[in-house]
Protein backbone atom coordinates (compact mmCIF):
# COMPACT_ATOMS: atom_id res chain seq x y z
CA UNK A 1 0.00 0.00 0.00
CA UNK A 2 1.22 3.50 -0.86
CA UNK A 3 1.02 6.19 1.82
CA UNK A 4 1.24 9.98 1.65
CA UNK A 5 3.95 9.96 4.34
CA UNK A 6 6.32 7.50 5.93
CA UNK A 7 5.70 9.20 9.27
CA UNK A 8 3.00 11.55 10.49
CA UNK A 9 3.63 13.21 13.85
CA UNK A 10 0.78 14.68 15.88
CA UNK A 11 2.14 17.45 18.08
CA UNK A 12 5.10 19.78 17.50
CA UNK A 13 6.43 19.89 21.03
CA UNK A 14 9.91 18.88 22.11
CA UNK A 15 9.40 15.14 21.55
CA UNK A 16 7.58 15.45 18.25
CA UNK A 17 10.13 17.92 16.87
CA UNK A 18 13.05 15.70 17.83
CA UNK A 19 11.47 12.56 16.38
CA UNK A 20 10.40 14.17 13.11
CA UNK A 21 13.79 15.71 12.38
CA UNK A 22 15.65 12.51 13.26
CA UNK A 23 13.34 10.41 11.07
CA UNK A 24 13.70 12.86 8.18
CA UNK A 25 17.50 12.65 8.50
CA UNK A 26 17.18 8.95 7.65
CA UNK A 27 15.35 9.76 4.43
CA UNK A 28 11.77 9.36 5.66
CA UNK A 29 9.02 11.55 4.25
CA UNK A 30 7.66 13.26 7.37
CA UNK A 31 4.83 15.63 8.23
CA UNK A 32 4.02 17.11 11.62
CA UNK A 33 0.74 18.72 12.70
CA UNK A 34 0.35 21.40 15.37
CA UNK A 35 -2.66 23.53 16.28
CA UNK A 36 -0.71 25.96 18.48
CA UNK A 37 2.66 27.67 18.40
CA UNK A 38 5.41 25.27 17.43
CA UNK A 39 7.53 24.28 20.42
CA UNK A 40 5.08 22.66 22.79
CA UNK A 41 4.64 23.19 26.51
CA UNK A 42 8.35 23.59 27.24
CA UNK A 43 8.97 26.44 24.82
CA UNK A 44 5.59 28.16 24.95
CA UNK A 45 4.25 27.81 28.49
CA UNK A 46 6.70 25.74 30.49
CA UNK A 47 10.44 25.37 31.01
CA UNK A 48 11.61 28.33 28.91
CA UNK A 49 9.30 31.18 30.01
CA UNK A 50 9.34 29.82 33.57
CA UNK A 51 13.14 29.96 33.68
CA UNK A 52 13.03 33.60 32.57
CA UNK A 53 10.71 34.26 35.49
CA UNK A 54 13.09 32.40 37.80
CA UNK A 55 15.97 34.60 36.66
CA UNK A 56 13.91 37.73 37.24
CA UNK A 57 12.86 36.59 40.71
CA UNK A 58 16.49 36.38 41.83
CA UNK A 59 17.34 40.04 41.23
CA UNK A 60 15.80 41.40 44.47
CA UNK A 61 18.02 39.04 46.49
CA UNK A 62 21.06 40.23 44.54
CA UNK A 63 20.13 43.85 45.23
CA UNK A 64 19.82 43.11 48.95
CA UNK A 65 23.11 41.17 48.94
CA UNK A 66 25.07 43.93 47.23
CA UNK A 67 25.64 46.19 50.30
CA UNK A 68 27.47 43.35 52.05
CA UNK A 69 30.05 43.61 49.27
CA UNK A 70 30.23 47.41 49.42
CA UNK A 71 27.78 48.26 46.65
CA UNK A 72 25.23 51.04 47.08
CA UNK A 73 21.93 50.11 45.43
CA UNK A 74 18.93 52.39 44.98
CA UNK A 75 15.27 51.43 45.07
CA UNK A 76 14.75 48.85 42.31
CA UNK A 77 11.33 48.53 40.69
CA UNK A 78 9.93 45.85 38.39
CA UNK A 79 8.29 46.95 35.14
CA UNK A 80 5.83 44.06 34.90
CA UNK A 81 4.53 44.92 31.44
CA UNK A 82 8.05 45.11 29.99
CA UNK A 83 8.97 41.87 31.73
CA UNK A 84 5.98 39.85 30.46
CA UNK A 85 6.22 41.34 26.96
CA UNK A 86 9.92 40.48 26.73
CA UNK A 87 9.25 36.86 27.67
CA UNK A 88 6.45 36.54 25.12
CA UNK A 89 8.65 38.06 22.40
CA UNK A 90 11.43 35.55 23.10
CA UNK A 91 9.00 32.63 23.19
CA UNK A 92 7.66 33.57 19.78
CA UNK A 93 11.19 33.97 18.41
CA UNK A 94 12.06 30.47 19.60
CA UNK A 95 8.87 29.09 18.09
CA UNK A 96 9.81 30.55 14.70
CA UNK A 97 13.30 29.15 15.10
CA UNK A 98 11.88 25.65 15.54
CA UNK A 99 9.83 26.12 12.38
CA UNK A 100 13.01 26.97 10.49
CA UNK A 101 14.67 23.83 11.88
CA UNK A 102 11.78 21.75 10.51
CA UNK A 103 12.15 23.38 7.10
CA UNK A 104 15.87 22.68 7.02
CA UNK A 105 15.22 19.05 7.99
CA UNK A 106 12.67 18.65 5.20
CA UNK A 107 9.72 18.09 7.54
CA UNK A 108 6.35 19.42 6.34
CA UNK A 109 4.51 21.46 8.97
CA UNK A 110 0.70 21.29 8.84
CA UNK A 111 -1.24 23.77 10.98
CA UNK A 112 -4.33 22.38 12.66
CA UNK A 113 -5.66 19.83 15.12
CA UNK A 114 -5.00 16.28 13.94
CA UNK A 115 -7.25 13.34 14.76
CA UNK A 116 -6.99 9.66 13.95
CA UNK A 117 -9.50 8.29 11.44
CA UNK A 118 -8.09 4.76 11.34
CA UNK A 119 -4.66 3.15 11.99
CA UNK A 120 -3.13 4.76 8.90
CA UNK A 121 -5.27 7.86 8.32
CA UNK A 122 -5.15 11.26 10.00
CA UNK A 123 -7.51 14.17 9.47
CA UNK A 124 -6.40 17.79 9.91
CA UNK A 125 -9.08 20.46 9.49
CA UNK A 126 -11.02 18.35 6.98
CA UNK A 127 -7.97 17.15 5.05
CA UNK A 128 -7.26 13.43 5.23
CA UNK A 129 -3.75 12.05 4.78
CA UNK A 130 -2.27 8.60 5.17
CA UNK A 131 0.97 7.47 6.79
CA UNK A 132 2.84 4.22 7.23
CA UNK A 133 3.62 5.12 10.85
CA UNK A 134 2.01 7.63 13.19
CA UNK A 135 3.61 9.19 16.26
CA UNK A 136 1.47 10.85 18.94
CA UNK A 137 3.35 13.53 20.86
CA UNK A 138 0.65 15.90 22.09
CA UNK A 139 1.91 16.23 25.67
CA UNK A 140 -0.26 17.08 28.65
CA UNK A 141 -2.38 19.91 30.00
CA UNK A 142 -3.16 21.39 33.41
CA UNK A 143 -6.26 20.15 35.21
CA UNK A 144 -8.40 21.71 37.91
CA UNK A 145 -10.41 19.95 40.61
CA UNK A 146 -14.15 19.96 39.96
CA UNK A 147 -14.99 22.33 42.81
CA UNK A 148 -17.14 25.47 43.06
CA UNK A 149 -15.39 28.58 41.74
CA UNK A 150 -12.44 26.83 40.08
CA UNK A 151 -13.33 28.53 36.82
CA UNK A 152 -11.91 31.74 38.30
CA UNK A 153 -8.48 30.23 38.78
CA UNK A 154 -5.61 30.43 36.34
CA UNK A 155 -3.24 27.57 35.52
CA UNK A 156 0.43 27.48 34.57
CA UNK A 157 -0.74 28.20 31.00
CA UNK A 158 -2.07 31.64 31.86
CA UNK A 159 0.39 32.84 34.49
CA UNK A 160 2.81 34.02 31.80
CA UNK A 161 0.23 36.43 30.43
CA UNK A 162 -0.99 38.29 33.52
CA UNK A 163 -1.42 41.94 32.63
CA UNK A 164 -0.57 43.08 36.16
CA UNK A 165 1.61 41.67 38.92
CA UNK A 166 -0.52 40.05 41.64
CA UNK A 167 -0.45 41.73 45.01
CA UNK A 168 -1.46 38.49 46.72
CA UNK A 169 -1.46 35.19 44.88
CA UNK A 170 -2.83 31.98 46.40
CA UNK A 171 -1.45 28.77 44.94
CA UNK A 172 -3.24 25.44 45.19
CA UNK A 173 -0.97 22.42 45.02
CA UNK A 174 2.42 21.38 46.35
CA UNK A 175 4.02 19.68 43.37
CA UNK A 176 7.04 21.13 41.63
CA UNK A 177 4.96 23.51 39.46
CA UNK A 178 3.17 25.04 42.44
CA UNK A 179 6.39 25.24 44.45
CA UNK A 180 8.33 26.88 41.63
CA UNK A 181 5.70 29.55 41.00
CA UNK A 182 5.33 30.24 44.72
CA UNK A 183 9.04 31.00 44.88
CA UNK A 184 8.98 32.98 41.63
CA UNK A 185 6.11 35.23 42.66
CA UNK A 186 7.52 35.78 46.13
CA UNK A 187 10.88 36.69 44.64
CA UNK A 188 9.17 39.19 42.34
CA UNK A 189 7.58 40.82 45.37
CA UNK A 190 4.06 39.39 45.55
CA UNK A 191 2.54 38.11 48.77
CA UNK A 192 2.23 34.34 48.40
CA UNK A 193 0.07 31.78 50.20
CA UNK A 194 0.32 28.13 49.25
CA UNK A 195 -2.31 25.54 50.16
CA UNK A 196 -1.46 21.84 50.32
CA UNK A 197 -3.88 18.93 50.73
CA UNK A 198 -1.41 16.96 52.84
CA UNK A 199 1.39 17.50 55.29
CA UNK A 200 4.26 17.31 52.82
CA UNK A 201 5.30 19.12 49.68
CA UNK A 202 7.04 17.56 46.66
CA UNK A 203 6.02 13.94 47.04
CA UNK A 204 8.35 11.43 45.44
CA UNK A 205 11.58 13.32 46.04
CA UNK A 206 14.26 12.38 48.53
CA UNK A 207 12.98 13.42 51.95
CA UNK A 208 15.76 15.96 52.53
CA UNK A 209 14.79 17.94 49.42
CA UNK A 210 11.27 19.03 50.48
CA UNK A 211 12.49 19.63 54.03
CA UNK A 212 15.20 22.04 52.89
CA UNK A 213 13.01 23.75 50.29
CA UNK A 214 10.17 24.25 52.74
CA UNK A 215 12.50 25.86 55.26
CA UNK A 216 13.83 28.18 52.57
CA UNK A 217 10.35 29.10 51.37
CA UNK A 218 9.21 29.90 54.90
CA UNK A 219 12.31 32.00 55.54
CA UNK A 220 11.61 33.94 52.35
CA UNK A 221 8.09 34.83 53.50
CA UNK A 222 5.89 32.29 51.76
CA UNK A 223 2.94 31.21 53.88
CA UNK A 224 2.21 27.48 53.73
CA UNK A 225 -1.22 26.21 54.80
CA UNK A 226 -1.15 22.43 55.12
CA UNK A 227 -3.82 19.75 55.38
CA UNK A 228 -6.43 21.96 53.75
CA UNK A 229 -8.45 21.97 50.57
CA UNK A 230 -10.47 24.76 49.01
CA UNK A 231 -14.20 24.31 49.56
CA UNK A 232 -15.53 27.33 47.67
CA UNK A 233 -14.27 30.32 45.73
CA UNK A 234 -16.29 33.45 45.13
CA UNK A 235 -15.75 36.87 43.63
CA UNK A 236 -15.50 39.78 46.04
CA UNK A 237 -14.60 43.46 45.45
CA UNK A 238 -10.97 42.79 46.47
CA UNK A 239 -10.62 39.83 44.09
CA UNK A 240 -11.46 36.30 45.21
CA UNK A 241 -12.47 34.81 48.53
CA UNK A 242 -11.29 31.25 49.17
CA UNK A 243 -12.94 29.25 51.92
CA UNK A 244 -10.82 26.35 53.19
CA UNK A 245 -11.72 23.05 54.82
CA UNK A 246 -9.97 23.70 58.13
CA UNK A 247 -12.44 24.65 60.85
CA UNK A 248 -10.12 27.28 62.33
CA UNK A 249 -8.82 28.54 59.00
CA UNK A 250 -9.93 32.04 58.07
CA UNK A 251 -10.98 32.63 54.44
CA UNK A 252 -8.26 33.98 52.14
CA UNK A 253 -8.59 37.05 49.94
CA UNK A 254 -6.41 37.18 46.84
CA UNK A 255 -6.41 39.04 43.54
CA UNK A 256 -5.09 35.96 41.68
CA UNK A 257 -5.16 32.26 42.47
CA UNK A 258 -3.16 29.66 40.62
CA UNK A 259 -4.41 26.09 40.33
CA UNK A 260 -1.33 23.83 40.20
CA UNK A 261 -2.97 20.56 41.17
CA UNK A 262 -1.59 18.40 38.40
CA UNK A 263 -1.48 17.71 34.68
CA UNK A 264 -3.14 15.08 32.55
CA UNK A 265 -2.20 13.47 29.22
CA UNK A 266 -3.82 15.41 26.40
CA UNK A 267 -5.72 12.49 24.87
CA UNK A 268 -9.16 14.07 24.42
CA UNK A 269 -10.30 14.39 20.81
CA UNK A 270 -7.43 12.39 19.30
CA UNK A 271 -9.72 9.67 17.97
CA UNK A 272 -7.74 6.91 19.66
CA UNK A 273 -10.75 4.60 19.57
CA UNK A 274 -10.89 4.94 15.76
CA UNK A 275 -7.41 3.49 15.46
CA UNK A 276 -7.61 0.87 18.20
CA UNK A 277 -5.12 2.59 20.51
CA UNK A 278 -5.44 1.49 24.15
CA UNK A 279 -5.20 3.77 27.15
CA UNK A 280 -4.37 3.14 30.80
CA UNK A 281 -5.74 4.80 33.92
CA UNK A 282 -3.77 7.63 35.47
CA UNK A 283 -5.52 8.36 38.76
CA UNK A 284 -5.18 11.43 40.94
CA UNK A 285 -6.72 11.11 44.38
CA UNK A 286 -8.42 13.87 46.29
CA UNK A 287 -11.63 15.88 46.46
CA UNK A 288 -12.80 17.10 43.09
CA UNK A 289 -10.38 14.92 41.13
CA UNK A 290 -11.23 12.29 38.53
CA UNK A 291 -9.41 9.45 36.83
CA UNK A 292 -7.64 10.42 33.61
CA UNK A 293 -6.10 8.34 30.84
CA UNK A 294 -2.65 7.98 29.29
CA UNK A 295 -1.68 6.17 26.10
CA UNK A 296 -0.33 2.70 26.84
CA UNK A 297 3.04 1.94 25.25
CA UNK A 298 5.78 -0.68 25.45
CA UNK A 299 9.51 -0.10 25.94
CA UNK A 300 9.82 1.04 22.32
CA UNK A 301 6.98 3.60 22.66
CA UNK A 302 4.74 1.35 20.56
CA UNK A 303 1.01 1.42 21.28
CA UNK A 304 -1.48 -1.45 21.03
CA UNK A 305 -1.67 -0.59 17.30
CA UNK A 306 1.66 -1.78 15.89
CA UNK A 307 2.24 1.15 13.51
CA UNK A 308 1.21 3.85 16.00
CA UNK A 309 3.62 5.14 18.62
CA UNK A 310 3.42 7.68 21.46
CA UNK A 311 6.07 9.58 23.40
CA UNK A 312 6.33 12.23 26.09
CA UNK A 313 3.76 13.36 28.62
CA UNK A 314 0.83 11.79 26.75
CA UNK A 315 2.18 8.41 27.92
CA UNK A 316 2.58 9.63 31.53
CA UNK A 317 5.82 7.73 32.10
CA UNK A 318 8.39 10.34 33.09
CA UNK A 319 7.12 13.81 32.26
CA UNK A 320 10.28 15.75 31.46
CA UNK A 321 11.26 17.57 28.27
CA UNK A 322 14.64 15.83 27.81
CA UNK A 323 12.90 12.48 28.30
CA UNK A 324 10.37 13.24 25.56
CA UNK A 325 13.24 14.23 23.27
CA UNK A 326 15.13 11.04 24.13
CA UNK A 327 12.07 8.87 23.55
CA UNK A 328 11.45 10.60 20.22
CA UNK A 329 14.97 10.04 18.97
CA UNK A 330 14.99 6.43 20.16
CA UNK A 331 11.74 5.86 18.23
CA UNK A 332 13.18 7.40 15.06
CA UNK A 333 16.41 5.42 15.35
CA UNK A 334 14.46 2.20 15.88
CA UNK A 335 11.91 2.63 13.12
CA UNK A 336 13.87 4.52 10.47
CA UNK A 337 17.56 4.34 11.38
CA UNK A 338 18.06 0.57 11.54
CA UNK A 339 19.12 0.95 15.18
CA UNK A 340 16.45 -0.61 17.38
CA UNK A 341 16.93 0.66 20.90
CA UNK A 342 15.06 1.58 24.07
CA UNK A 343 15.30 4.89 25.85
CA UNK A 344 16.39 4.30 29.43
CA UNK A 345 14.25 5.92 32.11
CA UNK A 346 16.79 4.98 34.76
CA UNK A 347 19.05 7.56 36.42
CA UNK A 348 17.39 10.59 34.81
CA UNK A 349 18.43 13.83 36.54
CA UNK A 350 15.90 16.55 37.20
CA UNK A 351 15.67 19.90 38.96
CA UNK A 352 13.17 22.01 40.87
CA UNK A 353 13.72 25.69 40.07
CA UNK A 354 12.51 26.85 43.44
CA UNK A 355 14.29 29.20 45.83
CA UNK A 356 16.35 27.49 47.10
CA UNK A 357 16.92 25.45 43.96
CA UNK A 358 17.07 21.66 44.08
CA UNK A 359 18.30 18.90 41.79
CA UNK A 360 18.47 15.14 42.00
CA UNK A 361 19.62 12.04 40.17
CA UNK A 362 19.25 8.35 40.97
CA UNK A 363 17.67 6.65 43.96
CA UNK A 364 16.24 8.44 46.96
CA UNK A 365 17.29 7.28 50.40
CA UNK A 366 13.88 5.67 50.92
CA UNK A 367 14.08 3.76 47.62
CA UNK A 368 17.56 2.53 48.43
CA UNK A 369 16.63 1.35 51.93
CA UNK A 370 13.56 -0.43 50.59
CA UNK A 371 15.68 -2.36 48.09
CA UNK A 372 18.96 -2.78 50.00
CA UNK A 373 18.10 -2.36 53.67
CA UNK A 374 21.07 -1.86 55.97
CA UNK A 375 23.54 -1.92 53.08
CA UNK A 376 22.69 1.72 52.37
CA UNK A 377 25.13 4.34 53.60
CA UNK A 378 24.31 8.04 53.55
CA UNK A 379 26.78 10.89 53.18
CA UNK A 380 25.28 14.30 53.88
CA UNK A 381 26.52 17.83 54.41
CA UNK A 382 24.77 21.11 55.15
CA UNK A 383 26.53 24.47 55.22
CA UNK A 384 26.23 28.19 54.59
CA UNK A 385 27.75 28.99 51.17
CA UNK A 386 30.85 31.17 51.16
CA UNK A 387 28.97 33.81 49.16
CA UNK A 388 26.79 34.59 52.17
CA UNK A 389 29.71 35.13 54.54
CA UNK A 390 29.50 38.82 53.63
CA UNK A 391 25.75 39.16 53.02
CA UNK A 392 24.89 38.03 56.54
CA UNK A 393 22.04 35.84 55.29
CA UNK A 394 21.55 32.38 56.76
CA UNK A 395 20.96 30.60 53.46
CA UNK A 396 21.91 26.92 53.50
CA UNK A 397 23.09 24.35 50.98
CA UNK A 398 22.47 20.62 51.43
CA UNK A 399 24.21 17.84 49.53
CA UNK A 400 23.65 14.13 49.87
CA UNK A 401 24.99 10.90 48.42
CA UNK A 402 23.19 7.54 48.66
CA UNK A 403 25.72 4.69 48.54
CA UNK A 404 25.53 0.90 48.46
CA UNK A 405 28.10 -0.08 51.09
CA UNK A 406 28.43 -3.59 49.64
CA UNK A 407 29.55 -2.39 46.19
CA UNK A 408 30.55 1.21 47.08
CA UNK A 409 28.41 2.33 44.13
CA UNK A 410 26.81 5.78 44.32
CA UNK A 411 23.11 5.16 43.79
CA UNK A 412 21.81 8.72 44.12
CA UNK A 413 22.91 12.32 44.49
CA UNK A 414 20.71 15.12 45.80
CA UNK A 415 21.25 18.82 46.36
CA UNK A 416 19.38 21.89 47.57
CA UNK A 417 21.09 25.24 47.11
CA UNK A 418 22.27 27.77 44.58
CA UNK A 419 23.25 26.30 41.18
CA UNK A 420 21.97 22.84 42.18
CA UNK A 421 20.85 22.04 38.63
CA UNK A 422 24.20 23.00 37.11
CA UNK A 423 26.10 20.93 39.67
CA UNK A 424 23.91 17.82 39.58
CA UNK A 425 24.07 17.76 35.78
CA UNK A 426 27.78 16.97 36.06
CA UNK A 427 27.36 14.59 38.96
CA UNK A 428 24.70 12.73 36.95
CA UNK A 429 27.35 11.62 34.46
CA UNK A 430 29.26 9.87 37.23
CA UNK A 431 26.13 8.27 38.68
CA UNK A 432 25.01 7.10 35.22
CA UNK A 433 28.43 5.53 34.63
CA UNK A 434 28.25 3.63 37.92
CA UNK A 435 30.89 5.59 39.82
CA UNK A 436 31.79 4.45 43.33
CA UNK A 437 32.22 6.54 46.44
CA UNK A 438 35.93 5.81 46.12
CA UNK A 439 35.82 7.42 42.65
CA UNK A 440 34.21 10.51 44.14
CA UNK A 441 36.81 10.59 46.94
CA UNK A 442 39.67 10.31 44.43
CA UNK A 443 38.38 13.28 42.43
CA UNK A 444 40.11 16.58 43.20
CA UNK A 445 37.68 19.32 44.17
CA UNK A 446 37.63 22.82 42.68
CA UNK A 447 38.35 25.18 45.57
CA UNK A 448 36.64 27.28 46.68
CA UNK A 449 33.32 26.05 45.29
CA UNK A 450 30.15 24.53 46.66
CA UNK A 451 30.42 21.66 44.18
CA UNK A 452 33.64 20.38 45.76
CA UNK A 453 31.60 19.15 48.72
CA UNK A 454 30.43 16.24 46.58
CA UNK A 455 33.99 14.89 46.48
CA UNK A 456 34.97 15.72 50.05
CA UNK A 457 32.15 14.17 52.06
CA UNK A 458 33.45 11.52 54.47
Amino acid sequence: MTFDYDLFVIGAGSGGLAASKRAASYGAKVAIAENDLVGGTCVIRGCVPKKFMVYASHFPALFSDAPGYGWKVGNPELDWEHFITSIDKEVRRLSQLHISFLEKAGVELISGRATLVDPHTVEVDGRKVTADKILIAVGGRPIKPDLPGMEYGITSNEIFHLKEQPKHIVILGAGYIGIEFACIMRGLGSEVTQITRGENILKGFDEDIPTEIEEGMTNHGIRLIKNNVVKTIERVPEGFKLTLSGEDQEPLIADVFLVATGRTPNVDGLGLENAGVDVVDSSIEGPGYSTTNAIAVNEYSQTSQSNIFAIGDVTDRMNLTPVAIGEGRAFADSEFGNNRREFSHETVPTAIFSTPEAATVGWTEAEAREKLGDAVKIFRTRFRPMYHSLTGKQEKTMMKLVVDSDTDKVLGAHMVGENAAEIIQGVAIAVKMGATKKDFDATVGIHPSAAEEFVTMR
